[in-house]
């Protein structure tokens, strides 16, 4: 069954790439009990709003309902603003759990797919995510039952708050395996031709909208990531006095606890400190939670590029590898010299230079096709050239690579855009370990 199969089992309807839900109604999650301002007099209350609805929106204020009671006029441009920003985490945790729907029934449910692998390689690629679906459902179905008792969303700290726990047990088991996930993909992309058959034949569905397997692994790390952004959002709407304000913040530092929990399977140490903080020094806190978003930053581009980088044309290789974080990348120009009159050829490359790896790609619209691949630094040297008198363009340099990933020696004569990119990626190269 394709996931807008299974959502309209509980009443969604899905004719866009936002739809709101309708709550099934044995499912009764009460909302924070928080009082909502009342409105301005001799206006009426906002009424509860009504689904299944025909049109659709991304926007609070373009429901029907909030047109027709006429609340836009009692409430500030603030508060408008902040409405939109609670009404933005019911329509992206839509479009997530749709997301989310192709995942499980379309891939994971693949009798085909499944025969292709052990049930530990199956186990091993999808992990709990059924579990981790059927979280983001009860959370929408929540979500959705507070917007439909009254359109003006009284908050969503306390919501948040009651959901966080389940969030925290789901999911840091998945992205605990990520790693292991991610290099099994790989093994079996490189090793398994019928498992690679049966992906490409579920890939082409138009259900992925030419979306690959790994962008739907990735999702809930994604997830967690912009939640935590999109309450943050809310809490800088939300007056300080308000009733709501403390809720969010405890909702935040749920939130933030879900992220570190996963975070501890990814780094050394945990983010934040073991003992109080009465008993560290202020400048020891500061250097501690910076270290900590530092990390973060690190793990959440290895996830981004995990999906974005195609190594189908050379050597697999992990790239979500526990230490591994990206130092500089950027476009460039490879150089050939072409024909007896030695007239040079352009070809625009984009290298990403990690910490212990190098690779050099083209880009393919938003994805980057890997054209070859190293270890950093022992197998990398550049060396400065002559631009003008070897006829070359100004800030052009040569890239030695001592061992590819085919295991050959190879150079590569590149341009940057400008001297001081030249500059910067000589001495970036150039870095010993």
């Amino acid at each position: 069954m394709t996931s807008e199969s299974i959502l309209a089992l509980k009443g969604i309807r899905f004719r866009a790439k936002f739809q709101v839900i309708v709550p099934p109604p044995q499912v009764a999650v009460p909302p924070p009990q928080v009082a909502v301002p009342p409105p301005l007099v001799n206006v009426p209350p906002p009424p509860p709003a009504h689904f299944p609805r025909d049109h659709l929106t991304t926007f609070w204020q373009d429901l029907d309902e909030v047109k027709e009671c006429g609340v836009l006029a009692t409430l500030s441009p603030r508060e408008v603003h902040r409405q939109e920003a609670m009404f933005e985490v019911i329509v992206s945790e839509a479009s997530y759990l749709r997301s989310l729907g192709v995942a499980v029934n379309h891939f994971m449910a693949s009798k085909k797919l499944s025969r292709m692998v052990s049930p530990l390689e199956h186990h091993v690629l999808f992990s709990n995510l059924r579990h981790v679906m059927s979280a983001s459902e009860s959370f929408l179905v929540a979500l959705e039952r507070l917007l439909g008792e009254c359109v003006v969303i009284p908050q969503l700290g306390g919501l948040m708050l009651q959901h966080c726990p389940r969030f925290r047990a789901l999911y840091v088991p998945y992205l605990s395996n990520m790693m292991f996930q991610e290099a099994l993909v790989n093994k079996l992309l490189q090793e398994n031709k019928g498992f690679v058959s049966a992906l490409k034949t579920l890939e082409r569905d138009p259900v992925c909208q030419r979306r690959s397997l790994k962008s739907f692994l990735v999702l809930p790390f994604q997830r967690i990531t912009r939640l935590k952004l999109l309450m943050e959002h809310v809490l800088t709407l939300t007056e300080p006095d308000a009733d709501s304000y403390l809720t969010l913040i405890k909702a935040l530092v749920g939130l933030h606890k879900v992220r570190d929990s996963c975070l501890m399977k990814w780094a050394p140490r945990p983010i934040f400190l073991s003992s109080p903080l009465g008993s560290a020094s202020c400048k020891q806190v500061i250097m501690e939670c910076n270290e900590g978003v530092r990390r973060m930053k690190q793990i959440e581009e290895l996830v981004r590029l995990e999906v974005l980088l195609d190594f189908s044309n050379v050597k697999l290789l992990p790239l979500i590898v526990k230490g591994r974080f990206l130092l500089h990348d950027g476009p460039l120009r490879q150089l050939t010299k072409v024909g007896s009159d030695s007239k040079i050829s352009f070809t625009d490359v984009h290298l990403h230079l990690f910490n212990d790896l190098l690779v050099i790609s083209v880009q393919k619209e938003q994805r980057f096709g890997v054209l070859d691949h190293t270890s950093f630094p022992g197998n990398v040297r550049v060396e400065l050239l002559n631009a003008s008198m070897l006829a070359l363009p100004t800030g052009s340099f040569l890239l030695h690579l001592s061992q590819n990933h085919a295991g050959h020696a190879t150079g590569l004569i590149l341009a940057a855009r400008s001297r001081s990119d030249q500059v910067a990626w000589m001495k970036m190269l150039s870095a010993q370990s």
